[in-house]
């Protein structure tokens, strides 16, 4: 069943954030933008490249006012340690969820039979609806420019209603006003 359009549901975790652990819930995902990247594994081989990305853009995300989050089936004691241990990951600012208990990965219907979570990229809204959903076979890495600019279109088509943003759009791009007008004309 797809997730998209619906409200995120309810959770409560223990996270690793800064040297710091922290209580993480659905209510600090709302009231704000948020992206929610899940992935299979600490300690593995394509996540610390993803993770990094997203780290290394994460200025970018608070720009525009979207809070980031990893996820794993992890604890927050192995993202300290995989924090504490790695370069790429000892870059990361952002929130690192522990989803030991599987609830966070089943909510948002990534959590594959043996435990772990598929790669998924997750974007809500202020009110904690998902805008938009991204899931890739294990083996293949996301992008966290990519993910930007989704996060910009889902921004701008929430403040401009009756426009859409058209496949590679870019911030201060043409959109498009769907109307019978421009029906077969695309």
């Amino acid at each position: 069943m797809s997730v998209i359009n619906t409200e995120i549901l309810p959770f409560e975790a223990d996270a690793h954030k800064n040297g710091q652990f922290v209580k993480v819930s659905d209510a600090d995902l709302k009231g704000k933008w948020s992206v929610v990247v899940f992935y299979p594994a600490d300690f593995t081989f394509v996540c610390p490249t993803e993770l990094e990305d997203l780290a290394e853009h994460y200025d970018e995300f608070q720009k525009l006012g979207v809070e980031v989050y990893s996820v794993s089936t992890d604890t927050h004691f192995s993202h300290k340690a995989w924090h504490d241990t790695s370069a790429a990951i000892g870059k990361i600012k952002y929130t690192m969820i522990g989803d030991p208990t599987h609830q966070i990965s089943k909510n948002f219907d990534v959590l594959r039979p043996a435990g772990l979570a598929d790669r998924g990229t997750f974007i809500i809204d202020p009110q904690g609806v998902i805008q938009s959903v991204e899931i890739t076979a294990e083996g293949i890495g996301r992008e966290a420019a990519d993910t930007l600019r989704k996060v910009k279109a889902a921004q701008y088509v929430s403040s401009h209603p009756g426009e859409v943003c058209p496949a590679k759009w870019k911030e201060g791009e043409k959109t498009l006003a769907p109307s019978l007008d421009l029906v077969g004309k695309i």
